[in-house]
């Protein structure tokens, strides 16, 4: 079987090294070039030493990522990928951006968050932004560009998805409570995630000022048909990785906890990394580590009348690197679990 060429242009951020060490194990590709700006020239087991004699790959510049693969992962801040992505697709390549440049529908929210206009509008026409359970049919032949997910609007647009498609709850009322580990930040080092200052800590960030807010709100307005505006407070949690977002929503009259049950577990009946938990389980982060699934657990308030989801991933894999896997995998016509049959350790 020929193998799909993939590179990785970021290679030696955290969710970078997540990639390679999915991409190692995934049985239709082969990891063909790496890139970083920082670490040019060195090993990627310099930096990561978990990889000595696993990959030892030199690590190279961008535009040698771009021509030696088919399939290129750009996992860079926001701002870079417009360029990369011109470059990517007029070689004929497949490109799928980890970073924000290619979320946001509107260039006003991307103007207003993020502070840039897009440089290159004609991609914006190829584009696709994808959570594979909720978007994978609109990945069609003339998709060249990914937008892949964020981590928190990840965890929030899976854990509100058929309630919010359903018109049974006023969205409008909808306050999110999520909360990350450290490595959501990224590997550049801030005062925030300074060990002293995050370990044994535990406090909210951004609030209600947070760039994921749009994307969240774009998600939650598409699936319910009309326009919806959310409190989001993200938080920081003293641990490495995973997202844990509570969701609390009012249920409009007629809304019953079997109905409301039933409603999520007809739409993720048959997807592999989704898993609805039983009633009187709630969803851990602890449950999802290192693996491309979400845990979503449902929690009803019948004082308030209020429905309360809780939904899990981790942040590295479904809520970065597994997510841009799993829409390659469907872009390239792949079995979509391919290389993602990661099991979450018991402890």
């Amino acid at each position: 079987m020929t193998q799909t060429k993939v590179g990785i242009i970021g290679a030696t951020g955290y969710a970078g090294e997540e990639l390679v060490r999915i991409l190692l194990n995934h049985p239709n590709v082969t990891l063909a070039a790496i890139s970083s700006v920082s670490f040019e020239g060195k090993k990627l087991s310099e930096v990561y030493p978990s990889l000595y004699q696993i990959c030892d790959m030199a690590l190279t510049n961008e535009d040698t990522v771009i021509a030696q693969s088919d399939v290129i992962f750009a996992s860079l801040p926001h701002g870079l990928c417009e360029a990369l992505a011109k470059k990517a697709v007029g070689q004929g390549k497949k490109f799928i951006d980890l970073g924000a440049d290619f979320r946001l529908k509107d260039e006003a929210d991307y103007q207003q968050w993020y502070g840039l206009e897009y440089k290159e509008k004609e991609l914006h026409t190829h584009s696709c932004y994808c959570i594979p359970e909720l978007h994978r049919e609109r990945l069609g032949k003339d998709i060249s560009i990914i937008g892949n997910p964020g981590c928190y609007p990840t965890s929030i647009a899976l854990g509100m998805a058929p309630i919010a498609k359903s018109g049974l709850a006023d969205l409008n009322t909808l306050v999110i409570d999520s909360k990350s580990g450290v490595t959501g930040a990224g590997r550049g080092l801030s005062q925030t995630t300074h060990y002293p200052d995050c370990n044994e800590a535990f406090s909210p960030y951004k609030t209600a000022v947070h760039r994921h807010t749009p994307e969240i709100e774009q998600t939650l307005s598409e699936l319910s048909g009309e326009p919806v505006r959310v409190t989001f407070v993200p938080h920081l949690l003293p641990v490495n990785r995973g997202i844990v977002s509570t969701m609390y929503v009012t249920l409009k009259e007629g809304a019953s906890k079997e109905t409301v049950r039933a409603l999520y577990e007809s739409a993720y009946q048959n997807e592999k990394f989704v898993r609805v938990l039983p009633d009187g389980d709630t969803a851990n982060l602890k449950h999802v580590k290192f693996s491309n699934y979400c845990d979503i657990s449902l929690h009803f308030d019948s004082r308030t009348n209020r429905l309360i989801v809780v939904s899990t991933i981790d942040n590295m894999v479904k809520g970065a690197a597994g997510q841009a896997v799993q829409n390659m995998n469907l872009l390239c016509g792949f079995e979509e679990d391919a290389g993602l049959c990661l099991v979450p350790p018991a402890f």
